[in-house]
């Protein structure tokens, strides 16, 4: 296993601490056997808050390929387990019951402006496979890694079958590790099993729409996950993740327009985003205090001071090909802006730049967007700085109409 053999790509000048240490950790990870025993992203975790998790099931269920399998409920939170099959990740989407629970995940939004708005909605990271979870456990503890304990896990209602590292100084996210033997199923120790009249009702009237606009065959998996961080936590945050995963360094791009930068880490094993999607790290390029003299736009700073360093959108592949005469990802956003769901522009990119895409505007159960990206024919790479810078500006524009909400709400 060598997780170095990987062409670095993109335009993004790295300080020489970053190349250095790139080297040193992924061919100690390799070395050690990390990179073998640490294999696919299983399943993604999203906490929303009380009362909303049926319309985001149903929010989810019209706009990707998931499907309603169970709910898991514990003491505190209700669990809904959405599948699409068992070459892709779960989505756990987890309600917090009470209102008034607090704990380490709601306090990370609490000092941000329109997370504190809401508390209990956020991201909380990606749970990995694993072969053998003592020996990882063990040998990312050598490695300063930090756990929750087995008390810690039980009073977060966190999977019992699990462990757990504890959230991220720098973008704020868990990752997770368990034993899964390949051939066997998911199952997440989350509670007690039952199917929620609620979620299923609206799960099925989605899927419904969904058949109707002919768009369920075309909405594909998770193509990839965008955190963003602070401007002087890129490349730490970088390193952590592959330090925590068995993931690569794909490269970086810098898209100067919007002040800011885009580095893509893919996984060593598959080499299909949605068996185990990127993980992308967006960062601006300099600190909110020099805008004022760099003069230029900074949207992802700004995202950061007001949410806080977190997931900022899950993105889904479109189906390469046509439908009724236009490409894929248009029939799809057009279907889908008909029945309600906003967007934060019109579809960027064309075929013959190799690619499309397009935000959605923030789930108001998630605080997410929703990414749809279709790549035509052989294009080889994963954007283009011209969509980026587009999209950035995009999200920029919303995130301030959702701070002066938050500022006239008090």
């Amino acid at each position: 296993m060598d997780s170095m053999s990987h062409i670095i790509q993109g335009d993004k000048e790295n300080s020489s601490w970053f190349k250095e240490y790139l080297v040193k950790l992924l061919q100690d990870r390799d070395s050690i056997g990390l990179t073998e025993m640490i294999r696919q992203v299983d399943a993604l975790m999203i906490t929303v808050e009380p009362g909303c998790s049926v319309a985001y099931v149903s929010e989810l269920a019209l706009m990707t390929p998931y499907h309603y399998l169970v709910t898991l409920e514990s003491e505190s939170h209700w669990t809904h387990v959405l599948r699409i099959d068992m070459n892709s990740p779960d989505i756990l989407v987890r309600e917090v019951r009470n209102p008034n629970t607090f704990g380490i995940f709601r306090s990370l939004n609490e000092v941000y402006p329109i997370g504190a708005h809401k508390p209990n909605s956020r991201y909380m990271g990606e749970i990995f496979r694993v072969t053998n979870l003592h020996e990882v456990v063990e040998l990312q503890k050598s490695r300063e890694v930090r756990f929750f304990n087995q008390d810690q896990i039980r009073k977060l209602e966190l999977p019992g079958n699990m462990a757990i590292v504890k959230p991220s100084p720098y973008t704020h996210n868990i990752v997770g590790y368990w034993e899964r033997p390949q051939a066997d199923i998911r199952v997440y120790a989350l509670g007690n099993s039952m199917i929620n009249d609620d979620v299923n009702r609206g799960y099925r009237e989605a899927k419904a729409i969904q058949s109707r606009l002919g768009i369920e065959a075309i909405i594909l998996p998770v193509d990839h996950l965008a955190t963003r961080v602070y401007s002087q936590n890129r490349e730490v945050a970088i390193l952590e993740y592959l330090t925590l995963s068995s993931y690569y360094y794909w490269g970086s791009y810098d898209i100067e327009d919007q002040s800011s930068s885009t580095n893509v880490t893919k996984s060593v094993h598959y080499e299909e985003e949605r068996i185990s999607p990127a993980k992308v790290f967006t960062a601006a390029n300099h600190p909110y205090f020099v805008n004022h003299i760099v003069g230029k736009p900074s949207p992802t700073e700004r995202f950061v001071r007001n949410y806080g360093p977190r997931l900022h959108h899950i993105a889904l592949s479109v189906a390469d090909g046509e439908t009724k005469g236009v490409a894929n990802i248009d029939y799809v956003v057009d279907a889908i802006r008909a029945n309600g769901k906003d967007f934060l522009l019109d579809v960027i990119g064309s075929k013959e730049e190799g690619l499309k895409q397009i935000f959605s505007s923030a789930s108001e159960h998630s605080s997410l967007i929703v990414e749809y990206v279709q790549r035509f024919g052989d294009f080889e790479g994963f954007f283009t700085k011209q969509n980026v810078a587009g999209l950035t500006e995009a999200a920029g524009v919303e995130d301030n109409l959702r701070l002066l909400q938050a500022e006239s709400t008090g």
